[in-house]
């Protein structure tokens, strides 16, 4: 890959496939932001099980829930972000990732409208899911974003 430097972004040549990409670093304060939002629903989603007054089995399947699903998003982050750079990925991978992210949507919506549950601790639990999930997209586009930066700064 050639780089040519634009102000702050980051212009990468795919030299494989002839396209350009522009990757611009993130700010320290858009990186602490994902990672505070990250941290905010995922705690929250736990000290909600925690405090919950739900069997244990219950509790343990909407917490698998959010550990499957974080993996999932973070998978079809990935995914589609090495496509777009050209490095290859099966379909079977992309189509898995894609699959198992709307399988732990489907599968926490399942559970909370068989829960016997408020609707507002209902509510909560997919809202502090949907955060955790579209923040650990984030963090990981962000950490793929200065590791690009970073490295193609070194190669100057």
């Amino acid at each position: 890959m050639e780089k040519n430097q634009v102000s702050s972004a980051e212009v990468v040549t795919n030299t494989k496939s002839k396209e350009i990409l522009i990757v611009q670093k993130p700010t320290s304060a858009f990186i602490g932001a994902a990672w505070i939002s990250l941290l905010t629903g995922m705690v929250s989603f736990c000290i909600g099980l925690w405090n919950a007054q739900m069997e244990l089995n219950e509790k343990g399947y909407y917490f698998t829930i959010l550990l499957f699903g974080l993996f999932a998003v973070i998978s079809v982050q990935k995914s589609v972000r090495d496509r777009a750079e050209g490095i290859p990925v099966t379909d079977m991978y992309y189509g898995i990732s894609w699959f198992t992210t709307i399988a732990s949507i489907t599968l926490l919506i399942i559970g909370l409208w068989n829960a016997e549950l408020e609707l507002s601790e209902k509510g909560f639990y997919g809202m502090s899911f949907l955060l955790s999930l579209f923040s650990a997209i984030t963090v990981q586009k962000n950490t793929r974003d200065v590791l690009l930066t970073d490295n193609t700064a070194k190669c100057d």
